[in-house]
């Protein structure tokens, strides 16, 4: 009874600290909001055409979205601090294989979360924007909602960043031993099919952004089983 109370109580100590952390870092971006919904808004305002430009239907609306974007933003910065403190508490259930383990799987789906951002805001928003642009008809002024653009781009975030995960996922079915390598390889022109449904359900109705996806999403899927593989070659060996 003790032993649960004492993990309760430390479970709450990690939250608080998750939260502190945040906080922190939200009252931080709060001064820099502005500028911050400018730079994200970069990758649409330079295929603007001339004498057009965003705007706020909404009478709150340039309040509240570079608030919503400054939190967004501190969520993601937190990740890292806030996964750290949770691996902390947990770490030490773990035997010490499997700290071996999901340790490097730990680093590994944060660098993939943020490449698949990074991707998104570098590659795939410059490309899908230029493209929806280029499409509109003639005599139409395009003039895009500054909150319909954070929603849409921060679903974009969340689904480059959550597909990024394959190589993680892999890895971890392989070692559960749900799936071997070499089924995973019988099934790539299954993955492959899958990999643009997916493209075609976490992106825009467009061509583009969901090939933009689907591609990295099969060459991640090579990624992973070719570490799926070398893990267990090197477990055999």
């Amino acid at each position: 009874m003790n032993s649960t109370v004492e993990q309760l109580l430390e479970l709450r100590q990690v939250l608080l600290r998750c939260f502190v952390s945040v906080a922190l870092i939200f009252a931080v971006l709060l001064f820099y909001a502005k500028q911050l919904y400018t730079t994200l808004a970069q990758p649409l305002l330079k295929f603007l055409p001339e004498n057009s430009q965003m705007i706020a239907i909404d009478v709150a609306t340039p309040f509240l979205v570079p608030m919503k974007l400054a939190l967004t933003l501190a969520i993601f910065m937190a990740i890292p601090f806030v996964l750290y403190q949770l691996w902390k508490f947990i770490a030490p259930g773990l035997y010490k294989h499997e700290k071996k383990f999901f340790m490097p799987l730990f680093f590994g789906s944060l660098s993939l979360f943020y490449g698949g951002i990074l991707f998104a805001y570098f590659v795939v928003l410059p490309l899908t924007f230029s493209f929806f642009i280029y499409s509109a008809p003639e005599g139409v002024l395009v003039m895009t909602d500054i909150a319909s653009y954070l929603n849409f781009v921060l679903k974009m975030f969340f689904a480059f960043g959550l597909a990024f995960q394959i190589p993680v996922l892999i890895l971890v079915l392989t070692k559960l031993n749900i799936i071997t390598p070499e089924k995973l390889s019988a099934q790539r022109p299954y993955v492959i099919i899958g990999a643009f449904v997916v493209g075609m359900l976490l992106t825009p109705p467009d061509v583009i952004s969901q090939t933009l996806l689907a591609v990295p999403l099969c060459l991640l899927f090579e990624l992973g089983l070719f570490l799926a593989k070398q893990k267990k070659s090197n477990l055999v060996s």
